[in-house]
């Protein structure tokens, strides 16, 4: 039996004549070479098998000689050369809301805190241009952290961002978890990339608490998922925070760590065949950092300060080459010391080699200068700390030595801090001044 005319014209009108298929020629390592399709780099593909049984999502990441390079959002177990792959004529967006602040989710946006299962009402690109560098709101406001060593000598501007460099075990996530409950914002966007899943849990409920957690967004994916879900992790969490921000809030961007997310993407671009650089870094690493660095900071409607998290090997500069690229692309650094960890100075911020470009457009004269005065005691204490030690310092010979001396007890408690003890910014700068004076 025939159907009518007009059953035939809305079958046509509904069918996605944009559909396009292909099938898998090769998976292994981290990529699959796919053949029959048109593509463009960002699409986003589903493999399916002709029995229905394993269904996986792609990203096409690589277009060459007629052959289209998929990276995976998912294991390969299950892929097979029989398998279907269908693209959607969707550029990679994902769906939001306000109901997402509190949450714990994957970089797929599924929960992973046993939490409801939501249909967003927004829609917003995953990959995004940045703003226009003219429309963007001067960084000439201090946004308090709570934390004595940042507010007092390291300011961060609403809208800065900071690098925040350490070795292994430097201290990171716990100065984070004060950053995300004591800076003055309206939203924490926090994205853990690469880490183990004892820290991911030890960090949601030891280091940010409830506290933290209530106005936090954490987007996590750990060290075990695939090399294109962790970095997917990096541009979901930075397009929530542009969501808030372009609805006129103060974000705050914390992502642990900028390591692992160039690692991610050096595996890729290893897999896709691209030379090894420094430390086998591939050219795409360096070309997409400033892309994603740059999607923060402000536009004309809201603040996006964010803080990156950066693993060195040792505390040597120029041994580097994505933390000396991270630095240069920054608006300034925060080094965590493993020496100074070990003599029980936590947070281990060591200020003297520490900095904050903004700290002149957005600090007082006299916070200014305190704050001179104080690394200037600080790093004339180090200088004659061995003497001090073996006992061969004598006092009356260097005014500035022997102030640095009466003083250094002052000035290590004031870099001293619990983390749940966090302050009010006045407060830290009037205990600032009273260590100088």
């Amino acid at each position: 039996m025939s159907l009518p005319f007009e059953s035939i014209l809305e079958q046509i009108s509904t069918a996605d004549l944009a559909e396009r298929r292909g099938k898998v020629v090769e998976a292994y390592g981290t990529l699959i070479k796919v053949t029959g399709i048109q593509a463009r780099l960002g699409d986003l593909c589903e493999l399916r098998s002709k029995s229905g049984g394993v269904s996986l999502k792609a990203e096409v990441v690589g277009l060459r000689d007629r052959q289209t390079w998929l990276a995976p959002l998912g294991p390969l177990e299950g892929v097979s050369t029989d398998m279907e792959v269908i693209v959607s004529d969707a550029r990679a967006d994902i769906g939001l809301d306000e109901r997402i602040l509190g949450r714990t989710l994957d970089a797929f946006l599924e929960p992973i805190d046993g939490g409801p299962v939501y249909t967003w009402r927004d829609r917003v690109p995953l990959y995004r241009a940045t703003p226009n560098p003219l429309k963007r709101l001067p960084v000439d406001k201090v946004l308090p952290s709570g934390v004595r060593a940042i507010d007092g000598l390291t300011p961060v501007g609403l809208g800065q961002r900071v690098g925040i460099f350490a070795v292994a075990g430097g201290g990171k996530s716990t100065l984070l978890g004060m950053l995300a409950k004591g800076a003055e914002a309206d939203v924490n966007v926090i994205v853990l990339v690469g880490e183990r899943g004892r820290e991911v849990h030890e960090f949601i409920h030891d280091t940010l608490g409830e506290a933290g957690l209530r106005k936090s967004v954490l987007i996590v994916a750990t060290s075990d998922r695939p090399a294109l879900e962790r970095c997917r992790a990096a541009y979901v969490g930075t397009a929530i925070a542009e969501y808030f921000r372009d609805r006129g809030k103060r974000v705050v961007l914390m992502m642990d760590s900028v390591t692992r997310y160039a690692r991610a993407l050096r595996d890729i671009g290893l897999a896709l065949g691209e030379p090894p650089a420094r430390r086998g870094y591939t050219p795409s690493v360096f070309a997409q950092l400033p892309r994603l660095f740059e999607r923060a900071g402000n536009n004309e409607f809201g603040y996006i300060t964010a803080f990156y998290t950066v693993l060195i090997e040792d505390e040597q500069e120029g041994d580097d080459p994505l933390a000396e690229e991270v630095r240069s692309l920054l608006d300034g650094h925060i080094y965590l010391s493993r020496k100074l960890a070990t003599e029980g100075q936590y947070p281990a911020i060591d200020v003297l080699v520490s900095a904050s470009r903004l700290f002149g457009r957005i600090a007082t004269a006299e916070h200014i200068e305190a704050a001179r005065i104080f690394r200037s005691l600080l790093a004339k204490y180090r200088e004659i700390e061995l003497l001090v030690r073996v006992g061969e310092y004598v006092k009356g010979a260097d005014r500035e030595a022997d102030s640095a001396l009466e003083k250094i007890g002052r000035i290590r408690d004031f870099l001293k801090q619990r983390s749940d003890n966090l302050l009010p910014f006045d407060d830290i700068i009037g205990q600032l001044r009273q260590v100088v004076s």
